[in-house]
């Protein structure tokens, strides 16, 4: 189990890292930044990347099809407290690098996801996301 500090300087470690940060996708606040930044700003980066996140974790066309919902009182379907959105991380590829946001499971309400900026040129994006996926699992959000 790691920090935001300890898992951002695990981020950095990653070949090809330009940059990370760990942000809450439903206010667009950087709960922690490391290296650069796409456009110089970190917290107007984490506010532009909690924008692609939201869009993506709530679109019903990426939620999961569960033929036998659970249901609650009244009929009311059941998704369980701090479920996590359907996504598990979205890839953004430019010509000079690979944007990854790796959706944060957490026992409260799942709206954080961890965003590294990696160089096109240096960067393995399938370690990448295999990293991120790891440190996601291991992030400890107090």
């Amino acid at each position: 189990m790691s920090g935001i500090d300890e898992c951002l300087l695990e981020v950095m470690r990653l070949p090809g890292a330009r940059g990370g940060a760990v942000v809450d996708w439903t206010s667009g606040l950087a709960l922690g930044t490391i290296g650069d930044s796409p456009n110089g700003d970190h917290e107007a980066t984490a506010a532009e990347t909690a924008e692609v996140a939201r869009m993506a974790a709530e679109q019903p066309a990426f939620a999961l099809s569960d033929p036998e919902p659970s249901t609650g009182p009244a009929g009311t379907a059941v998704t369980g407290t701090g479920a996590a959105p359907p996504v598990e991380d979205v890839i953004i590829t430019t010509r000079a690098g690979y944007h990854i946001l790796r959706f944060v499971e957490t026992a409260f309400d799942s709206s954080v996801f961890l965003h590294l900026w990696l160089d096109r040129s240096d960067g393995n994006l399938a370690l990448a996301r295999i990293r991120l996926g790891e440190m996601a699992k291991r992030l400890v959000l107090a």
